[in-house]
């Protein structure tokens, strides 16, 4: 009889073991799930508000644009390696910022706003609203901005009246003249290139704007498409 008690003890007490260990395991998977449908509906707003804003879903800090106004280019860095060059058209009055001047300022800005998300190559622009119509490169007698817009903001002195002059990089369907200084103050692109950088860089993006030129990348780095 004390034998079989003894055993109906350590049998009870292995059960109540099992139970514990068994509980135990369900608190961790439920913990884990948890964490599991956090994580999903963490991924999925991610992906809303990626997909449904795109231009506004980073404060883009890891790229930084530097345009060289003696060469007439944009470097587009990330993480501080060169990834792409593009050539641009700054003002044919020189660098400044006062008003009515229509010169190009120079310092460091920032990508304020961008504007033309889902528009087609050469989608006219008048105010920054599209007006519905298309203009083919080099189209003759018209030069109005077009395809893409990102206005800039200074942030510095020397470059503070930028945004309420409407300085913006934006493409121009006047192409035979990038690669000189041909616009009234902006920085004018291909709409192809102004295209592709605008779906590299978000609102947030460093832009220095350098008058007396800035250093060439000496590794290979794509050009504009």
């Amino acid at each position: 009889m004390i034998f079989l008690f003894g055993f109906d003890y350590v049998a009870a007490k292995y059960v109540l073991f099992c139970a514990g260990q068994f509980t135990d395991a369900l608190i961790r998977v439920a913990a884990d799930t948890v964490c599991l449908m956090k994580f999903l509906a963490c991924l999925f707003l991610f992906l809303v508000t990626f997909l449904v804003f795109p231009e506004r879903s980073f404060a883009n800090l890891t790229h930084r644009l530097v345009v060289d106004v003696r060469h007439q280019e944009m470097i587009v860095y990330a993480n501080e390696v060169a990834i792409r060059k593009y050539p641009v058209s700054t003002s044919m009055f020189g660098i400044g910022d006062s008003r009515g001047s229509y010169t190009t300022p120079s310092g460091l800005f920032k990508v304020k706003e961008k504007i033309g998300t889902g528009l087609p190559l050469g989608a006219v622009f008048k105010s920054r609203q599209p007006t519905g119509e298309v203009l083919s490169v080099n189209a003759r007698g018209r030069d109005p901005v077009v395809t893409r817009i990102l206005w800039l903001q200074g942030a510095e002195a020397q470059n503070s009246q930028a945004y309420n002059r409407f300085i913006y990089i934006h493409g121009t369907p006047q192409e035979k003249n990038i690669g000189r200084p041909a616009s009234y103050g902006c920085i004018r692109m291909r709409s192809r290139d102004v295209m592709e950088l605008y779906d590299i860089v978000g609102v947030g993006t460093t832009v220095e704007i350098k008058a007396n030129g800035a250093p060439r990348p000496t590794a290979h780095i794509l050009r504009g498409t």
